[in-house]
């Protein structure tokens, strides 16, 4: 199952596998309370990658808050992509190969800037991967084309799978009756989004106006950042991708449960102790993974950082208020299925009422069809209407749905495919020809368009852009989204049927 959802996910997870560039004589430099970095010049942006932002999570550190990193001596090379946080598939094939690079050693960050960079905007990326794959050093995330439009780009690895993701009563026995367990990987994120906040004026960028992007599980992170209290003033501005979870998480001892079930799966007894547990190999961790996580590894209730579902801390009034742009894309089965998740198991959205999925979706969809289209729309697309109409009170958010399609595959696809908008909003079309092909001059000439949208909201705070005049930020009362398609437009009451029904069957009774 896991290496199924893999393979759906490959085109936005992939380590990527950059060299060093051929650099100018005089490289740029960068210096730090860490030490100095050398970076690499390149048509007027530059890039430095592979900056730690925390000390490596390994040995004691392992299963720890991230701590803070360590300085360095002399000039830091700061030309090449370090490792990808360990994860346990890898996809075959990405446009240049794929770096067969992994470390525990991975807590890094990359940024790129405009060389001319005097308090400039700030994007930071948060990649997808299920919490289990991915890496910030992905070709399709490379953030040249977005510098090149006024900001700093900065994206980041942070601890995958059981590594990022994991408890154990051992584990909870030693910690101190006020430190955070379990959501590793999350703590990896505030940490980066720390470590911005102290070290970006330093490239050029504001400190003060911080976006934070994330597709997927990268979304996820960020609904879960946004409930936080210890994230309030590490950013201003969030962008979520196919990516709202409205399900309740975890808690601590659910989670215990399955760690000692993952550790005995890795050769360990159940009760291990805590020095035991940082003993395993890599390898037997990762060997646990796809069998305990059954595509359900990411955040839970710890009760010390992550203290309710963040459905609920939205209900309340109670989450971060800042400007959120957020939707969803037309074919998210594509994941879904991939992930295992059989079509039969639609009718439980619609609450087995498949009378009232026909009357929503329409008598002329063959039962496959709907099916398809329910888990979708369930999972991610209703869920971004119900953010957007949750959040329409306070700062503003706007809601799109992405629909478009490369030219040459419009007539072979089913609609666009669950993280097929990053590379078109990133600019990256050269990497997206490279391993799909077919890319042509509309494909092209969207991205631009699509791209400068998601600009002006990372500059502006607003998504005023050519492509899609008036667009308004999301009221229930006119239900307007961007719908980004081959004839991009507003809508009003989009799908309203079909999300009316998903709402009302998920918050339609009581809990």
């Amino acid at each position: 199952m896991i290496r199924a959802a893999i393979t759906a996910l490959c085109l936005i997870v992939s380590p990527a596998a950059a060299g060093a560039a051929k650099q100018p004589a005089e490289a740029p430099r960068v210096t730090l309370s860490q030490g100095t970095l050398s970076g690499v010049h390149d048509d007027g942006v530059e890039r430095f990658l592979n900056i730690p932002y925390a000390a490596a999570p390994v040995g004691g550190l392992r299963w720890q808050p991230p701590r803070p990193p360590e300085a360095w001596q002399g000039v830091r090379d700061a030309t090449i992509h370090g490792p990808a946080c360990p994860q346990p598939v890898r996809p075959a094939v990405v446009a240049g190969g794929v770096a067969d690079n992994q470390s525990e050693d991975c807590l890094a960050l990359n940024i790129w800037r405009p060389a001319t960079a005097e308090r400039l905007p700030v994007l930071v990326w948060i990649h997808g991967g299920a919490h289990v794959i991915g890496s910030g050093g992905f070709p399709a995330f490379d953030g040249t084309h977005l510098a090149r439009q006024g900001m700093i780009v900065v994206t980041l690895n942070y601890r995958l799978g059981l590594l990022g993701y994991f408890a154990h009563p051992a584990l909870t026995a030693e910690a101190h009756t006020d430190a955070p367990l379990g959501n590793y990987g999350l703590m990896d994120q505030l940490a980066a989004l720390q470590w911005v906040q102290d070290n970006i004026a330093a490239f050029g960028g504001d400190p003060g106006t911080v976006t934070l992007m994330g597709e997927s599980a990268g979304a996820i992170s960020i609904n879960a950042i946004l409930t936080l209290q210890a994230a309030h003033g590490l950013f201003h501005r969030a962008i979520l991708q196919s990516g709202i979870g409205l399900l309740d998480l975890p808690s601590l001892g659910d989670q215990e449960s399955a760690g000692m079930e993952a550790v005995g799966i890795a050769g360990l007894a159940p009760d291990a102790s805590a020095d035991d547990l940082r003993a395993l190999p890599v390898e037997a961790i990762l060997a646990a993974t796809g069998p305990r996580s059954g595509g359900a590894i990411g955040p839970i209730i710890d009760g010390r950082l992550l203290r309710d579902s963040p459905w609920r801390v939205f209900v309340r009034g109670a989450a971060i208020d800042v400007p959120l742009l957020v939707g969803a894309n037309s074919n998210e089965a594509s994941v879904i299925l991939a992930l295992g998740v059989p079509l039969s198991a639609a009718w439980a959205y619609v609450g087995g009422d498949r009378a009232r999925a026909v009357q929503a979706y329409g008598a002329d969809l063959d039962e496959d069809e709907m099916a398809r289209q329910i888990l979708g729309d369930a999972w991610f697309v209703a869920p971004a209407r119900w953010m957007a109409g949750q959040t329409a009170t306070g700062a503003p958010s706007w809601l799109y749905h992405f629909d478009y399609v490369a030219t040459e595959r419009r007539d072979r696809l089913p609609g666009a495919a669950h993280g097929s908008e990053i590379p078109y909003i990133f600019g990256t079309m050269d990497y997206l020809d490279a391993v799909t092909s077919g890319i042509g001059p509309e494909d092209r000439t969207f991205s631009r368009a699509i791209s400068a949208c998601w600009s002006a909201f990372i500059i502006t705070g607003e998504p005023a852009c050519e492509l899609m005049p008036g667009w308004l930020p999301y009221s229930p009362a006119t239900d307007q989204l961007a719908l980004f398609a081959a004839e991009s437009r507003t809508v009003e009451n989009f799908r309203k049927a079909q999300m009316d029904l998903l709402i009302d069957v998920r918050f339609g009774r009581p809990d």
